[in-house]
């Protein structure tokens, strides 16, 4: 159900972005978090950079032509079709995401591009999302297709009916199988436990215990077993394939992940 006065991560996010979508209760939820995680909008803008390459780089290099993107939050400036289908305009884009706003929003900026779509969805529901009309008309079996997983599945709380690597392997398990399929992983980590638990316990309150929590880089390391890492492995995403030599920022917290493939 829809709220303005509980800040969505949705839109706190695209505000740290430069986006103007927010209510007052996201720009005093951002101003919050700042208070505590004064870096958050520098790791904001290098996870959406990381995002970018991401996607240039699985469409030239690695032939997907098929995206869904869990958790995508507000169409931003350069959003995932928009990258992709600037490469190829066939690429194809399905969006998941459970906020309103979100799929109201998305439902009228993609009225148009019949190569994408939004499903209303928990990104934990696998089989509503792979059973969805979006899904079945755009996600071809004989196509390289990739699953992001981007600055997400830290909203997935651990001791939850379906923890975060659970949801990986369940949509690893759905991707076509009979063409090369990759998934791209990144979530806030940080190796100061202090600053995990003040950082959680933040978002917890602002989202009235929706959210999940910020974990260790080995954890997010783990959501890759059993899978192919491309180089450079999984590392903070400013380091992930740079287009030139980048110092690792200096901040308190951090994205990591990297891309792998799936089978």
């Amino acid at each position: 159900m829809f709220d303005p006065n509980q800040p969505s991560v949705a839109r706190m996010y695209d505000l740290l972005l430069g986006g103007h979508e927010g209510y007052e209760s996201d720009r005093v939820g951002v101003e919050r978090l700042l208070q505590v995680a004064p870096s958050s909008r520098t790791v904001a803008l290098i996870n959406r950079a990381f995002l970018m390459r991401v996607v240039e780089v699985l469409v030239r290099d690695y032939g997907v032509r098929q995206f869904i993107d869990f958790g995508s939050g507000l169409p931003t400036q350069r959003n995932v079709h928009q990258v992709a289908q600037g490469i190829d305009a066939a690429c194809r884009v399905v969006y998941v995401d459970n906020d309103p706003m979100v799929l109201h929003t998305g439902r009228t900026l993609l009225a148009e591009n019949d190569n994408t779509a939004i499903v209303w969805a928990d990104m934990r529901d696998t089989d509503r999302i792979f059973s969805s009309p979006a899904v079945e008309r755009l996600i071809k079996p004989d196509v390289p297709t990739a699953a992001l997983f981007v600055s997400v599945l830290h909203c997935i709380p651990q001791a939850g009916s379906v923890p975060p690597a659970e949801v990986v392997r369940r949509v690893r398990g759905r991707l076509p199988a009979s063409q090369p399929a990759y998934m791209a992983i990144s979530q806030l980590v940080s190796p100061d436990r202090a600053v995990r638990e003040r950082i959680t316990a933040l978002m917890a309150e602002l989202t009235r215990d929706t959210w999940g929590e910020v974990r260790t880089a080995a954890e997010v390391t783990a959501y890759f077993e059993g899978m192919e890492i491309l180089e450079p492995g999984v590392v903070e995403v400013s380091q992930w394939r740079p287009a030139r030599r980048v110092r690792p920022p200096e901040i308190e917290w951090e994205e990591f992940g990297g891309i792998a493939r799936a089978h």
